[in-house]
């Protein structure tokens, strides 16, 4: 199973432009992040497929791309 789906291509004769690939944000460890439904926490840990974020009260793995993660 991929990590992310894969896109459709784009046909030449299509009236309509392509869709721009999504820009994906790197994180750094202790980095401070705000999540949109867990609030503020720091960053853990980094791998390829998502990081690690303490909230204080639990620690979850937010998968890539970081739709609902910013940095602060």
């Amino acid at each position: 199973m991929a990590s992310t789906p894969r896109r459709r291509p784009h046909l030449a004769s299509s009236p309509f432009k392509p869709e721009p690939e999504p820009v994906i944000e790197v994180f750094a460890v202790d980095e401070r992040v705000s999540h949109d439904s867990h609030g503020l926490g720091r960053v853990v840990s980094v791998d390829a497929g998502g990081v690690t974020v303490d909230y204080g009260d639990q620690t979850l793995r937010v998968p890539s791309p970081f739709a609902h993660l910013h940095k602060l």
